[in-house]
């Protein structure tokens, strides 16, 4: 498919081959193609949508480094039905579960795990159910499916209007994995990506990409926090520091600051990401924690930390959170969460020592024993 940019709002499209007109999901407006078999202007800065390999490694080209994703649209029509959360002072998350259903890169715990995280904040941080949009492969709606595109639109969507005081949460689970980057912004020589669930023909969503459409943007006394549960997704979201802890506790932060001085922290807010696991690590999607129904092992150890009440400080949340998948853990104990989880996850302990450890990044280094954990 050719990437078109609507005619109004200026949103990348995709255009179906032949077709000589496409609707804007977003504002709604028909841009009309003079000549649709021509290649759609500036279409060399947009990354390439090819990939085939059974360990998700595209054959495309890296998304190229002077990139940027097209500006957000005018009006927040994308998103849950009715009004659009209050701008100032509001909460707002957007929780996409892949499951690649049918496919044979078909995950069992990703739904799950989205009806778990919706649950937490509804329940646990109020956050208000219409501002919280949930993208699935259960969803009938089309646009509500976590297809490449439906998720480039609804991360516009999270954080258009973001102002002082709004707390915003970004929650992924399914599929992650890098690719080569060739402009040597990455430490180890690799992005992270982001697999919708059509990645295999569309492409996947890089963290460059990622970072430019919820990071930069974000303003002075905004809040966003992002929980990832993919594989390979200790930096996805690119940002400048990570915080590297041993077993012990003990932590230093890491500089990831890209060598060419291109800036990947945000616009004066502030940015905190949970991760499944290091760049170079698998995350489960496994019956490990559960002999009945799969979910996400990095999932399951955030809301159990904050259940069990271990979440008072960034520092004791990540300890917690790899102490639950380091070890075997107890039974799940009582609480107004915990209540939904039991019914998903019978028996709800972890029977087989998972090889993989959260991580916890950042747009700025802090105190992680004295910073207090909140939504």
């Amino acid at each position: 498919m050719l990437l078109v940019d609507c005619s109004n709002c200026r949103t990348q499209l995709q255009l179906p081959p032949g077709a000589a007109s496409i609707r804007c999901a977003i504002c709604h407006a028909i841009t009309l193609i003079a000549n649709p078999r021509s290649p759609p202007p500036h279409s060399s800065h947009s990354p390439s949508s090819s990939s085939s390999s059974s360990s998700f490694q595209p054959h495309h080209p890296p998304l190229p480094h002077h990139y940027r994703p097209p500006p957000p649209p005018p009006h927040p029509s994308y998103g849950p039905p009715g009004p659009p959360p209050p701008a100032h002072g509001g909460k707002r998350a957007l929780i996409c579960g892949v499951s690649y259903r049918n496919t044979r890169d078909e995950l069992k715990g990703c739904v799950n795990d989205a009806k778990c995280m919706k649950f937490l904040l509804v329940n646990r941080f109020k956050f208000p159910e219409p501002s919280i949009l949930v993208l699935t492969e259960d969803e009938r709606d089309p646009l509500r499916r976590p297809t490449k595109q439906n998720m480039r639109m609804a991360l516009h969507w999270l954080v258009q209007g973001c102002r002082a005081g709004d707390s915003l949460v970004f929650h992924f689970s399914g599929h992650g994995s890098q690719q080569r980057n060739y402009t040597g912004d990455e430490v180890d020589g690799f992005d992270e990506t982001l697999c919708p669930s059509d990645f295999r023909t569309q492409g996947m969503i890089v963290d460059d990409e990622i970072n430019a459409i919820i990071v930069r943007p974000l303003p002075h006394r905004a809040k966003l926090h992002a929980i990832i549960d993919s594989c390979h997704s200790g930096t996805v979201l690119d940002l400048p520091y990570l915080c590297r802890m041993d077993r012990r506790g003990q932590y230093l932060w890491e500089d990831h600051r890209p060598r060419s001085g291109v800036w990947k922290g945000t616009s004066g807010g502030e940015v905190i990401s949970f991760s499944g696991c290091d760049d170079n690590q698998a995350a489960a999607d496994t019956s490990a924690l559960s002999q009945v129904v799969s979910t996400g092992a990095m999932t399951y150890s955030f809301i159990q930390a904050i259940e069990r009440g271990h979440a008072a400080t960034y520092g004791s949340m990540l300890n917690a959170m790899r102490s639950t998948i380091r070890n075997k853990g107890d039974e799940l104990e009582g609480g107004l969460v915990t209540s939904l989880i039991t019914m998903l996850l019978t028996g709800g302990n972890l029977s087989t020592r998972l090889r993989q450890e959260p991580q916890l990044t950042a747009n700025e280094g802090f105190d992680v024993y004295s910073k207090r954990f909140s939504l």
